[in-house]
């Protein structure tokens, strides 16, 4: 039994709570609202984000941060993206070096361009951070239904002991060394979901959808390539995996939001509609500006950016998808690998 601090209170922290503590583990969880806090302690259940999981009586529930961290073996962060780096400085002068981080949110910073992992390193200098991530909507993790993920961690001994931690009888865990490959293909998915649900928005099919998966791991692919992740990672669970999931699904918030876009609403009705962080929007900027840094074409996160933030009609951005020269559809991997392969640790 291992004593766990699940920071943030949100579907996905509440999920993996329930997940923790059915695995024998000694569960914290910690939010920031008072609130929310309050609600956790009087219905057991997360009734807003995750309604109808009930949680152990033996949780604990606290705002109070250094409760939640101090004495734990494993730290799971699970505060939605864009207060990562707020929420791992309120927690470094708790953190110490054996304990273990597991960074559970999907993103990219858009003016630092870090991944998450990278700015809890910068925030807690020697921590020892993982990241946990695949296809997996906390709406069905939280009442059992089977699901695999993959834990990415520098270290192999760390990767081991989460995957310990975390796997059962319905939650598989596989491991991996490409942390960087497994964070960009977190974040960018919810970019291409977004323009997943816009496109169903706009009252297209199949066809449609099935081009924007295919291409947009590719797309993903081609920048990780360019940035030294394993190209095996984008055609895993933490990438094609994680994109069809959250291109074709209801709960996912991304691809809500994008129907809302599609049907007309602005980026700012559809992300108050949603009531939740719709983490994709996030992303976009970043993964532009990261295109452009590493001079990678990425037409459909180009689009995405100018219907999100240059007012661009979203039928006329499909249009340019459509219309743009002519292309071969795979190119020579072996020009980009060479012998830089990644091998695993």
């Amino acid at each position: 039994m291992a004593k766990v601090g699940i920071i943030g209170a949100g579907s996905w922290g509440i999920a993996l709570a329930v997940l923790l503590q059915k695995n024998g583990n000694e569960i914290t969880v910690w939010s920031a609202l008072q609130n929310e806090i309050d609600m956790l302690k009087e219905f057991h259940e997360q009734k807003e984000k995750l309604p109808g999981v009930i949680l152990s009586d033996e949780m604990i529930f606290t705002t109070d941060l250094e409760e939640a961290v101090k004495d734990k073996e494993v730290l799971v962060l699970a505060v939605p993206s864009p207060f990562t780096r707020k929420t791992a400085a309120q927690m470094a002068p708790f953190v110490t070096k054996v304990q273990k981080i597991v960074n559970v949110a999907k993103g990219i910073e858009d003016v630092s361009l870090m991944t998450l992992s990278e700015i809890i390193e910068e925030e807690i200098p020697g921590a020892d951070v993982s990241v946990l991530s695949g296809p997996s909507h906390a709406e069905e993790v939280g009442r059992g239904i089977p699901t695999s993920i993959v834990v990415g961690s520098k270290k192999k001994e760390t990767a081991e002991y989460l995957q310990n931690l975390f796997m059962n009888e319905v939650f598989r865990v596989y491991i991996s060394s490409d942390v960087q490959g497994i964070e960009l293909g977190a974040a960018l998915k919810n970019v291409v979901a977004l323009a997943a649900g816009i496109a169903d928005g706009l009252g297209y099919g199949d066809n449609t959808k099935a081009a924007l998966i295919t291409r947009g791991i590719a797309e993903i692919a081609r920048l990780g390539i360019h940035m030294g992740c394993s190209l095996e990672t984008f055609y895993g669970l933490t990438g094609i995996g994680d994109l069809i999931v959250t291109c074709a699904s209801m709960h996912s918030r991304n691809r809500r939001a994008g129907i809302l876009i599609g049907q007309g609403k602005s980026m700012e009705e559809a992300m108050d509609e949603v009531k939740m962080v719709v983490e994709g929007v996030y992303s976009a900027k970043a993964g532009y500006a990261l295109s452009k840094k590493y001079e990678v074409s990425m037409p459909i996160v180009e689009q995405v950016n100018k219907i999100l933030f240059e007012g661009a009609s979203a039928s006329e951005a499909v249009k340019e998808l459509m219309m743009r020269s002519k292309k071969v559809e795979n190119i020579d991997l072996r020009k980009f690998l060479g012998d830089n392969v990644q091998m695993p640790w």
